[in-house]
């Protein structure tokens, strides 16, 4: 039997697949405006927590309105089916690039930092942590700009949901299954710009409990980041959550006084310029070339532009 395909879309292929659905490109009909379509997995339909959690993840995006996150046409639910409708942007996410040639260097590795962290901002001020960023999540567009994707555990602040994310960006408080709040976004940002810096996770460990305890009680290894960037790496990976900054946006006025120090005032153009070198380096990645652009929290994930309507 044929999979439903939300009405009005015609699908080109699959973009991705993992194991709570799948991604596919498709064009709206009546405009011919490329698009994304995030399904439900078929086997998850009648899960009620599944499908709520699927009808949250629209609202969060249908909430959003920033450059720097995934961009939300509409939410399609039916009988046969569920879908989250988004623009289509051509990019290939962080993770391929660090798979691919490590370290991206300091000014790129800012500009990562800034794009997400502005991202970011725009939940924490609509309430909304994302609790799951990670380089699988951020994908980079040819001209060297990021977005910021999927939001399927995303929610409200100083709410208890309980422990979850992925263990390598997880903040010690996450471990504990503290209330959720906006530091712990800013802890897994850092982690993933230590990580543009070094070419390697901030904490590593033979298993899952040897990685938390890295988390919760091993010093910052800000000594291997360039030392002009050390004070972000200590205060974004601080232990306590108060000791690092309150939220994103406060995140950001830091990062650009210490960039701007320590590279001059036309650090971010260069950084760009550096990622959209190294996204050139992938192009059957990019969606336009047949190429898959995923993130891979629990279902793959393709990056899109801002809201409009196609």
């Amino acid at each position: 039997m044929n999979a439903w395909v939300v009405p009005g879309y015609t699908e080109t292929r699959e973009l991705g697949a993992g194991a709570s659905g799948r991604v596919v490109l498709a064009v709206h009909d009546a405009t011919g405006t490329p698009v994304a379509v995030k399904y439900l997995g078929e086997r998850l339909r009648s899960d009620g927590a599944f499908v709520h959690g699927f009808r949250s993840e629209a609202r969060v995006l249908g909430s959003l309105d920033s450059p720097y996150v995934v961009g939300f046409y509409e939410y399609v639910e039916a009988p046969p089916g569920a879908a989250i409708v988004m623009e289509l942007v051509d990019g290939v996410a962080l993770r391929a690039l660090l798979s691919r040639e490590g370290a991206t260097g300091p000014e790129a590795a800012l500009v990562v930092l800034k794009g997400s962290l502005l991202g970011l901002a725009a939940a924490h001020r609509a309430g909304v942590v994302h609790r799951d960023y990670k380089p699988e999540n951020v994908l980079v567009a040819a001209d060297g700009s990021s977005k910021l994707v999927d939001f399927g555990i995303a929610t409200g602040r100083d709410s208890r949901p309980g422990v979850a994310g992925t263990p390598a960006y997880m903040a010690p408080e996450q471990w504990n299954g503290a209330p959720a709040s906006p530091a712990a976004d800013v802890y897994a940002a850092t982690a993933t710009f230590f990580e543009c810096l070094t070419g390697r996770k901030p904490f590593a460990g033979d298993n899952f409990a040897e990685l938390a305890l890295q988390h919760l009680e091993a010093p910052v290894p800000d000594g291997e980041a360039p030392e002009p960037l050390r004070p972000l790496i200590r205060r974004g990976l601080a232990k306590a959550p108060h000791e690092r900054p309150e939220n994103a946006a406060a995140f950001v006025g830091e990062l650009e006084s210490v960039a701007t120090a320590a590279y001059g005032p036309d650090w971010e153009e260069r950084g760009r310029g550096r990622l959209a070198a190294l996204a050139a380096l992938l192009p059957l990645l990019f969606p336009s070339s047949g190429g898959t652009a995923l993130g891979t929290t629990a279902l793959a994930t393709t990056t899109f532009a801002r809201p409009g309507t196609p």
